[in-house]
C-alpha cells in the first residue's frame, strides 16, 4: 500500500524527504538524529517532579537532528513535521533549541521544502528540499557573518576531549567552553563564567584547559583553589586525563630550577603553606606573592582559573586578588556557582559580565540538578524565649532578661532541650525514610556541631554501634572529622552518614549523595544560602537519589522568596561608591565564611549561659511541608497532615463513600497506591504520628473524617471471637489463623498476596497449591481471604 505524503507520519516524512535532503550534501557523521531506533539525541535529562516522597521525569528535550561542524561545534538544528503542518510550523521549535544549544541556524521541514532562521543576520526564507546548505555553505555564512579570526578557527577545529572515563559534553557545558574559548581567541583576558553547583565547572574547566594546550594557545595553566579537598577532586577526577603533566604546588619542597616541567598547576590560593585550613595559620598577601616569586616569574603563566571567585578574589584588598594581579599578564578565568556583588565586593568589576551562565532553574529545569522540598518545623520559642524573673542557668550564673532568638541560639545561649529536639527530628525523619542517607547539619559555631554530634550519637547508638562513624562532626579545627571528608563525599563509601559542621561544608566539597540537608544556623548571605543548597543538588540516579529534602529549623529558607534566589547577576548599584571598609576578619577579606570557632559571649567576659531542659522546655509544634519550583517561587505549602486529608476527600467525598471504595476494591493495596498518586505514603505518615500499630483503612479514617482508630490487632482480636473460624478446621484453620497473626503484624496487603504462602509460617503445610487445595481450590481460598477482610472491616471506627 503506497501512502500519500498528507497521510504518513512524521517518521515516514523523515526517512522518505528530510534524511536524504541533508545526507546529499553532508557526512553522516556530522549529523545526530532522533529516529525509532536512535534515541541518543536528547539534550537534557527532563525535569524531575516531586508529588509528596513520589518522584517522576518529564520526557527530556530531544532535536529531529544537530548538524555539527565537529564533535564539538554544533551549527544548526533541524526540526521535522508531518506534511499536515506547514513547512514553518517547526521553526519556533528548532530555535528554542538553537538558543539553548548555543547555534546560529534553525530549520523545519514537512518534506515539502525547508524554512531557515539565521541568528547570524534575524533574517528568515524558505527554499526547496534539494536546496538545503551545504556543511561549506553554512561555515562560510557563520565565520563571515562572526567575523572568525584565525585564532578562533584553531580553537573551534579542535574538539572536545574524549576517553573511557569521560563522558560527552552536556549541552550547557559545550556552550561555557565554547563561549570561553571564543573570547579568549579573541583577545578577551578576564572573563568570569558562572554555573550552578552540580554542574559541572571543573569539567568545564578540564576542557577549556585541555583545548587551549592542545593548540597551543596556551601552554601554562595555574589552576587555584581554596581548599586541598578541591584541588585533590579536580587533580583526580575531572583532570586525570592531564596527570602526567599537572604538578601540585608545595612552597616547602619545590625548586625554581626544576618546576618548570609541567603545564597545568594547582595551588591553594587561602593556606598557601601546609595542609591544615585554620584561619589562624593564613598568611598576609605580602607573604603569599613572596612564595610565588620565589618560584614563578610574573609572566609564567598564560592562564589562570580561580575555582570558586566568589570567596577572596571578588574583594580588591584580599590575599587572594594579589596573587591574581602578580600575574596580571595572564588570561584569568573566574569560574563560580554565586558571584558575589554587593557594595564593597564584585566578581563582574573584576572579571567583567558572565560569558555564560547556567543557573539552579535551568539545571532543574532540564532535569540535570534534583529538585528539593523544605520541611519547615515549627518549635514553641521560635518567635523567643525570656527568662523568668531572676533565672539563672544550670551553673547558678543569672540569665541576661532578655528576649532570645534564632539569631542567639547556640551562639549567645545554648537551650539544650532545643537542641535535643532537633537532632530527635532529624532521627525521626531518617527513620521514617532512610537511615542510610547522607545528611548534613549546619550548626551556628563549632562547639554547637560538637554537640550536635553527640545528641545524634545517643539518639542513633544502634547505628553507631554498627560504625562508630555513623555521626561525625567535619569543621576546620577537628582533624579527625577532616580525616573523614573524603568518605562522606565518596558515593561508594556508607559512612560517615550524618556530618555535622559550621563553614566547611558549606562551599566546594562535591556531596553527591546528600539527601538531607538540615538549616540549624542563621543565614544572611544569599551567597552561602545558595552554596549550602548546592550541596544537596547532585543527582545519582543508579544509587537513587532523585531529589534532596531541607528540613529547616530557623526559617532560613526565607530566603527563596528574595529575588536574589535565582535572579540575573548585577553588580550592586552603589559598589565603589562609598569610601567605608567593612571589617575583614584574620582570613584577609575573605568574606566571612572560614569556620566559626568563636564563643560568642553575650556580655564580655561572662560566660555564655547554658540553659537544661528544667529551664526551658522546647516542643516542636508543627512541620510545614513546602514545595518550591527552581525559581524559589512557592507552589504549595500546607501542613502534613491537612495535605493528606484534602488529597483524601478529594478523592472520597464522605466516610461511607471511602468505605464503600475500600470493600469493593479487589485488593485494597490499590487504595494505598491511588493515594501515592498524590504523593501520600501511608506508612511514613503513620510513622510520624506514632500510629504504625494502624491499618491503613483506620488511619484514612481518622486522619480525613476524624473517626478513632483501632490497631491491627483490635480488629484481629474482634474476628477471632467470632463465629467466621468456626467453619474451618485442618490446615485451612490454621493457615487462616496464621494470616491472623501476620494482619497484626503487617497488615492487610500482605495476606491478600498468595506470595505470602512462600514464606514461614506457611511452609509447613506445604505449596500454596496444597494450600488451596484444603479450601476446596483456589477459588475457594479467595474467597476465604475475602470472607476475612470483610470480617476485619465489619468493625469500622
Amino acid at each position: 500500500m503506497v501512502l500519500s505524503k498528507k497521510q504518513m507520519t512524521e517518521e515516514d516524512i523523515k526517512l522518505q524527504f528530510i534524511t536524504p535532503a541533508i545526507l546529499a550534501k553532508w557526512n553522516v557523521q556530522n549529523i545526530t538524529m532522533e529516529t525509532p531506533v536512535k534515541q541518543n539525541v536528547k539534550f537534557t535529562d527532563g525535569k524531575i517532579n516531586i508529588k509528596g516522597n513520589i518522584v517522576s521525569r518529564e520526557k527530556p528535550k530531544k532535536a529531529d537532528y544537530v548538524l555539527y561542524l565537529n564533535s564539538g561545534t554544533p551549527i544548526a538544528i533541524v526540526e521535522a513535521k508531518d506534511n499536515s503542518h506547514s513547512i514553518s510550523h517547526g521553526l519556533q521549535q528548532a530555535k528554542t533549541y538553537a538558543e539553548m544549544l548555543d547555534v546560529p541556524f534553525a530549520f523545519s521541514s514537512n518534506g515539502d521544502g525547508f524554512a531557515e532562521h539565521d541568528y547570524i543576520t534575524g533574517l528568515e526564507k524558505q527554499f526547496t528540499m534539494d536546496q538545503f546548505p551545504s556543511p561549506q555553505e553554512l561555515i562560510e555564512r557563520y565565520k563571515n557573518g562572526k567575523a572568525i579570526t584565525p585564532a578562533e578557527q584553531k580553537v573551534i577545529d579542535e574538539p572536545f576531549y574524549t576517553g573511557q572515563n569521560t563522558y560527552p559534553p552536556r549541552y550547557y557545558q559545550r556552550n561555557a567552553v565554547n563561549r570561553t574559548l571564543s573570547a579568549i581567541a579573541k583577545g578577551q583576558n578576564r572573563l568570569l563564567l558562572c554555573m550552578a553547583t552540580g554542574t559541572g565547572k571543573t569539567y568545564t574547566a578540564f576542557q577549556i584547559v585541555w583545548r587551549l594546550l592542545q593548540t597551543g594557545l596556551k601552554k601554562k595553566v595555574l589552576y587555584l583553589a581554596d581548599r586541598n579537598i578541591l584541588v585533590d577532586q579536580s587533580i583526580q577526577q575531572d583532570f586525570a586525563p592531564l596527570q602526567k603533566v599537572i604538578h601540585k604546588v608545595n612552597f616547602s619542597k619545590d625548586d625554581r630550577t626544576t618546576i618548570g616541567s609541567y603545564q597545568v598547576y594547582f595551588s591553594l590560593y587561602q593556606q598557601l603553606a601546609g595542609e591544615t585550613e585554620s584561619e589562624d595559620e593564613i598568611e598576609s598577601s605580602e607573604d603569599c606573592i613572596k612564595k610565588f616569586e620565589s618560584l614563578f616569574s610574573k609572566d609564567f603563566f598564560d592562564l589562570i582559573i580561580v575555582d570558586e571567585c566568589h570567596r577572596g578574589s571578588a574583594k580588591a584588598d584580599s590575599n587572594w586578588r594579589a596573587i591574581l594581579e602578580y600575574f596580571s599578564s595572564a588570561t584569568q578565568i573566574g569560574m563560580t556557582a554565586t558571584p558575589k556583588e554587593t557594595k564593597y565586593v564584585s566578581n563582574i568589576d573584576y572579571f567583567g559580565e558572565p560569558v555564560y551562565s547556567y543557573s539552579l532553574k535551568q539545571g532543574v529545569d532540564d532535569g540535570f540538578l534534583a529538585p528539593f522540598r523544605v520541611i519547615n518545623a515549627r518549635t514553641n520559642i521560635c518567635e523567643g524565649w525570656r527568662p523568668t524573673k531572676g533565672q539563672k542557668d544550670k551553673f547558678g550564673n543569672e540569665i541576661e532578661d532578655r528576649i532570645y532568638t534564632n539569631n542567639d541560639f547556640d551562639r549567645n545561649i545554648i537551650l539544650e532541650d532545643r537542641r535535643h529536639q532537633v537532632a530527635e527530628e532529624i532521627t525521626k525523619y531518617l527513620k521514617q525514610t532512610d537511615r542510610m542517607a547522607k545528611t548534613i547539619v549546619f550548626c551556628a559555631t563549632e562547639e554547637h556541631a560538637e554537640a550536635m554530634r553527640i545528641e545524634l550519637n545517643n539518639l542513633n547508638a544502634d547505628m553507631v554501634a554498627k560504625n562508630p562513624d555513623y555521626v561525625v562532626r567535619i569543621t576546620g579545627s577537628d582533624a579527625y572529622g577532616k580525616s573523614k571528608l573524603d568518605y562522606f563525599i565518596s558515593v561508594s563509601s556508607d559512612y560517615p552518614v550524618i556530618a555535622t559542621t559550621s563553614k566547611l561544608l558549606s562551599t566546594g566539597a562535591d556531596c553527591k549523595m546528600v539527601k538531607l540537608i538540615v538549616l540549624d544556623e542563621m543565614i544572611s548571605s544569599m551567597t552561602e544560602f545558595k552554596q549550602i543548597i548546592g550541596r544537596g543538588t547532585r543527582i545519582r540516579e543508579k544509587e537513587g537519589k532523585m531529589y534532596f529534602t531541607i528540613m529547616d529549623f530557623r526559617n532560613v529558607t526565607r530566603l527563596f522568596a528574595d529575588p536574589e534566589w535565582d535572579g540575573p547577576i548585577e553588580q550592586h548599584p552603589d559598589f565603589g561608591g562609598d569610601d567605608g571598609v567593612t571589617p575583614v576578619g584574620k582570613n584577609g577579606g575573605n568574606g566571612g565564611e572560614a569556620e566559626d570557632t568563636a564563643d560568642n559571649p553575650s556580655v564580655p567576659g561572662n560566660p555564655k549561659p547554658v540553659v537544661d531542659r528544667n529551664g526551658c522546655k522546647v516542643e516542636i509544634l508543627g512541620k510545614t511541608v513546602s514545595i518550591y519550583d527552581a525559581s524559589g517561587k512557592l507552589l504549595r505549602q500546607e501542613n502534613i497532615i491537612d495535605y493528606t486529608k484534602s488529597n483524601i476527600m478529594d478523592e472520597y467525598s464522605t466516610l461511607d463513600n471511602f468505605i464503600n471504595k475500600w470493600s469493593e476494591a479487589e485488593k485494597k493495596v490499590a487504595i494505598s497506591d491511588l493515594l501515592k498518586e498524590h504523593g501520600i505514603d501511608l506508612e511514613m505518615l503513620k510513622s510520624d504520628q506514632n500510629m504504625n500499630d494502624v491499618d491503613d483503612f483506620d488511619f484514612i479514617c481518622h486522619v480525613a473524617f476524624d473517626k478513632k482508630p483501632l490497631t491491627r490487632r483490635e480488629r484481629a482480636e474482634n474476628v477471632q471471637k467470632k463465629d467466621f473460624l468456626s467453619k474451618y478446621s485442618g490446615v485451612a484453620r490454621q493457615v487462616l489463623d496464621a494470616l491472623i497473626e501476620k494482619y497484626k503484624d503487617e497488615g492487610i496487603y500482605q495476606i491478600e498476596e498468595t506470595s505470602i504462602l512462600n514464606a514461614n509460617p506457611f511452609r509447613q503445610f506445604g505449596s500454596p497449591a496444597n494450600i488451596a487445595k484444603a479450601f476446596g481450590g483456589k477459588d475457594m481460598y479467595f474467597n476465604a481471604i475475602k470472607e476475612l477482610e470483610e470480617e476485619l472491616y465489619n468493625f469500622a471506627a
